[in-house]
């Protein structure tokens, strides 16, 4: 697998990072897209404590997989921009200007490419296609995602319960907070972790290195995400992306935990049963022997037949 990275200017301020990942042969279908979710970065997608990752998985089946850093996120640099920006811009702008500079320097040949959303980042990839009904997007895959809050978990509301108090929420050094303190929690009290990553599915040996995709939470997206959920639908610049799904017939996968508190299940597999697409299909993940949380869909034991398989075995048919 060859690696490249670029810096591209999202006309907003900031650079975005992208990285591309190479098959080591002639690449089939169309390139990829990974857009991470909220309070992350594209570390995740690279890294699996004890085998391929997920973009090595998705190389090695001949994908050309991209992964993107939105503004505040991993290696994207502010320029000239500000920090005042909401879920709109990162669906319009960042997503697609990541989608414009990936066709413009693919190998391919594809005039469109296929989006893979992670949390928080199938959102915006659904915002994205909604407002923007003509972007060059072939099939979308929705990993541990969701368009419309059908069931929240009492500490996600809990925590986005006040539009106020999450709009005033402002936490700096996330990530070193997480370093020091996920390796004992992971230690001593490793049930706290289960709604997001659960020890009995995921080597938690390297925790200290897995924390190297957090990112600190931004208010301006905290109050947008209290009023999503206390809406139900989600709604971008004025656009209701939940009453759009039925519209939309890109090829859909919906990959889901079984054990997810973060995106709990109901939610998480709402958007297949709205979505107008033809060719749809859902992948459940996880049994009682082997609960999986948010985070382990990218870090389980076994995630590479379990999970990075039967992506590319979508996206290569779909």
């Amino acid at each position: 697998m060859n690696v490249d990275r670029f810096l591209v200017d999202n006309r907003a301020g900031w650079r975005l990072a992208l990285t591309r990942h190479r098959p080591t042969r002639a690449p089939k279908g169309r390139p990829v897209l990974i857009v991470p979710g909220y309070g992350m970065n594209s570390f995740i997608f690279s890294f699996h404590p004890t085998g391929p990752s997920m973009v090595e998985c998705l190389a090695a089946r001949g994908l050309e997989t991209w992964t993107v850093d939105l503004r505040g996120q991993g290696r994207s640099i502010r320029a000239r921009g500000n920090h005042r920006y909401g879920l709109g811009d990162l669906a319009v702008e960042d997503v697609g200007a990541a989608i414009a500079h990936v066709l413009a320097h693919t190998s391919t040949g594809a005039a469109k490419i296929d989006l893979v959303g992670c949390s928080l980042g199938a959102a915006l990839a659904f915002a994205h296609v909604a407002i923007a009904p003509g972007a060059p997007v072939h099939a979308l895959v929705s990993m541990a995602g969701l368009v419309t809050w059908r069931e929240a978990h009492p500490l996600v509301r809990l925590a986005f319960g006040s539009r106020r108090l999450a709009g005033l929420m402002r936490m700096k050094n996330t990530r070193r907070v997480a370093r020091l303190a996920l390796p004992l929690v992971s230690k001593v009290a490793p049930s706290l972790l289960s709604i997001y990553l659960n020890e009995r599915s995921t080597d938690l040996s390297q925790v200290a290195r897995m924390v190297q995709t957090v990112e600190d939470p931004h208010p301006i997206i905290n109050r947008e995400i209290a009023e999503w959920i206390r809406r139900g639908d989600l709604v971008v610049r004025g656009v209701n992306v939940s009453a759009r799904l039925p519209d939309l017939t890109h090829p859909f996968l919906c990959v889901v935990a079984n054990d997810d508190g973060i995106v709990l299940p109901a939610t998480a597999r709402h958007t297949f049963d709205a979505i107008g697409s033809a060719h749809k299909e859902i992948l459940f993940v996880g049994d009682a022997d082997m609960p999986i949380g948010h985070a382990d869909l990218f870090l389980c034991k076994g995630a590479q037949p379990r999970v990075f398989a039967p992506i590319a075995d979508f996206l290569l048919e779909a």
